[in-house]
């Protein structure tokens, strides 16, 4: 949710721009101070091929990491804003639990920079959904509003309800791979009524925070089953703690 331009000097008078990490005085309402820019982490290269987790050294531009060696992804890449920590962590509580939706362009900002050149005409935004429950108690699925935000930027197309999720599933956080996967089986799916614009499609799957990669695992699974060409995934921050001292 944006404030029109000519509307923008009204709401500075209201709500005066705060950094929604420190609280200090800022120029606009769409971005951080700049001690806080400085205190998010941006992955960058060297990184693996496949999954873009970031290398400590620079091993050749095709080299992979060992997760994608022991396990190649279903998935066409990994673009994510930040990597997860304190700053971003606290961005991401703002957005989902202190409901501070306006947040959504800046972070998709930061998305956008990693995805992929190719990324934007002829692709489709497709967001991780919520259960209907839990999009009733929150009122908004944060990874929709990243999605839609994604796809004004890259001039793509945006597709809110591609997949959907048939059951609640409990936090995952603590679970063991086999847990995970026992959690999220049959749990989401492709919405029926859209199988045809799924198929033969190159999507971008879109989250707040990438943890485990189980979700997003059972999200690409899907689309690639229901004839997806590409799906890359984009998120806000990825949890990566060994990468963490490498940016």
């Amino acid at each position: 949710m944006q404030v029109h331009p000519l509307l923008a000097p009204i709401a500075d008078l209201v709500y005066p721009p705060r950094c929604p990490l420190c609280g200090a005085a800022i120029a606009a309402q769409t971005g951080l101070c700049t001690a806080c820019w400085g205190e998010l982490a941006i992955p960058g290269e060297p990184c693996c091929a496949a999954c873009q987790r970031p290398f400590p050294d620079d091993i050749g531009q095709e080299s992979l990491c060992a997760p994608c060696l022991a396990d190649p992804p279903r998935h066409d890449g990994v673009a994510a804003g930040t990597l997860y920590n304190e700053a971003s962590r606290k961005l991401v509580l703002a957005f989902k639990h202190g409901r501070r939706i306006a947040m959504a362009p800046m972070l998709a900002r930061l998305i956008a920079a990693r995805l992929p050149p190719e990324v934007g005409s002829g692709w489709t935004m497709v967001p991780v959904p919520l259960h209907r429950w839990r999009l009733w108690r929150r009122g908004f699925n944060q990874a929709a509003l990243l999605a839609g935000e994604l796809a004004r930027l890259r001039g793509a197309d945006l597709l809110v309800d591609g997949l959907v999720r048939r059951k609640q599933t409990p936090s995952l956080g603590g679970l063991g791979k086999a847990a995970r996967a026992r959690a999220l089986s049959g749990a989401i799916a492709v919405n029926p009524t859209r199988a045809d614009r799924i198929r033969g499609a190159k999507l971008v799957l879109v989250d707040d925070v990438l943890t485990s990669g189980a979700t997003s695992q059972a999200c690409v699974s899907m689309l690639k089953r229901a004839g997806a060409e590409k799906v890359v995934i984009a998120c806000f921050a990825r949890v990566l703690d060994e990468a963490l001292d490498l940016v």
